[in-house]
């Protein structure tokens, strides 16, 4: 009897996993007012996972769209695309074998790694462990709970100082899906701690500054793309009298609340939420950077993919005041990023440069005071999309360092 208790509690667990098994990722070319009307129609009609851009209201001509396809829906999105002329390409033949890809087919070893996706629980346990060996330049701070009830912890990084040190903000993971950013910010802390002392820039800037890294912004969507849906964006919030699940925490800032490249439909995967903050991840964010703005010189947050380095704004195609400053030290930062692997990064503001998105936390820090604030979109271009293999784990994060310690490197000879 109990065998077959066990038996029917893993056949439950297994089939609350969602399979992509046949489904694809198409990259279409609209190049005429016609093809975006009819990605618009389609997206109307089926059920289309958008992957670049966020969603159909932001589709313009002469734009590349990613989208991802249900395998019940192929022949119909075949049938649209011959009859509007329009050319695309597969960047994915079946994204279920993409995601069994993702991993480099190294065992997976029991305890986190830098160089591994590491699950929700590993990366807890890695917090635990590397604020209590290294309490001379790391500490930890529980800003508040996501909305399942997990820890929201953010590690602050820096040479313990009698005075308040100026400091920069950075997090990873506001958008579940994208593996990559957490382990970005694991692959910084790591390199932080381990070059102090070694690192005459690194150890400059844990003297004069502190670096607040929250490792995950989304924790629950998080949790929920290893364990249920791989291609989860969201987070997991629920509402009385709504089926649909969670909000985007990118588009919850209050930054030109639910304006433009954001929708005010609870199912949709840009949904901005019921109020500006009402998820209680992004509450806890903000009321951190506002209880810190006087010492925040800095804020960054790690996005994937397309290979960007975003400043303000994104909710208005107006210039930020500070424009020809952020875009200078923008390009530096992807001239230091391109040195190592010759990886090319394009910058701007988020509006002009991708598209228009309001409720980003970017925009909504610098509006706060934060001058100096990036959105960064790391690799690839959309060949692995949101699948970035455990392979180019090293190569992204080493890159992606030296472009963030750029910056750091700005700010601080330009703290006073």
């Amino acid at each position: 009897m109990k065998v077959l208790l066990f038996f029917g509690l893993v056949a439950v667990a297994l089939a609350e996993v969602t399979r992509f098994e046949g489904e694809k990722v198409f990259r279409l070319k609209p190049v005429l007012d016609e093809h975006v009307t009819a990605i618009k129609e389609l997206a109307k009609s089926i059920e289309v996972d958008f992957w670049s851009p966020d969603s159909a209201e932001l589709l313009t001509i002469d734009i590349d769209v990613d989208i991802h396809v249900p395998a019940m829906y192929l022949d119909m999105v075949y049938t649209i695309l011959q009859q509007s002329g329009m050319e695309y390409e597969i960047l994915i033949e079946d994204l279920q074998a993409a995601i069994e890809g993702q991993a480099d087919n190294k065992p997976t070893p029991r305890a986190h790694s830098y160089t591994k996706y590491n699950s929700w629980d590993k990366i807890q346990s890695w917090i635990a462990s590397i604020s209590s060996s290294n309490s001379a330049l790391i500490s930890k701070q529980v800003i508040g709970n996501t909305y399942e009830g997990r820890p929201m912890t953010v590690l602050k990084l820096g040479k313990r100082s009698s005075s308040t040190k100026p400091a920069i903000f950075m997090d990873c993971g506001i958008h579940a899906r994208e593996w990559i950013s957490p382990a970005f910010c694991q692959w910084f802390v790591k390199e932080a701690l381990s070059t102090y002392g070694r690192d005459s820039q690194m150890t400059s800037l844990l003297n004069q500054m502190d670096v607040f890294v929250l490792p995950v912004f989304n924790i629950d969507g998080y949790d929920f793309t290893h364990k249920s849906n791989r291609m989860w964006r969201k987070t997991r919030s629920r509402k009385s009298g709504s089926s649909c699940i969670g909000a985007d925490p990118n588009r919850n800032f209050n930054a030109g609340w639910c304006t433009l490249g954001a929708s005010s439909n609870p199912c949709s995967d840009t949904f901005c939420g019921y109020s500006p903050e009402s998820e209680i991840e992004v509450k806890n964010v903000a009321n951190f950077i506002r209880r810190n703005k006087s010492i925040i010189k800095a804020y960054i947050t790690i996005h994937s993919y397309s290979q960007l380095l975003l400043f303000p704004y994104s909710y208005t195609y107006d210039l930020a005041a500070d424009h020809s400053e952020l875009l200078k030290v923008a390009q530096g930062a992807s001239a230091a990023l391109r040195s190592l692997y010759g990886t090319r990064y394009t910058s701007g503001p988020g509006a002009a440069t991708i598209y228009p998105a309001a409720g980003g936390s970017d925009d909504w820090a610098y509006d706060l005071g934060v001058k100096y604030s990036y959105t960064f979109e790391l690799r690839d271009t959309g060949r692995y999309g949101f699948l970035l293999p455990e392979s180019q784990i090293k190569p992204t994060c080493e890159e992606t360092m030296l472009a963030v310690k750029y910056i750091a490197a700005y700010v601080q000879k330009n703290l006073y």
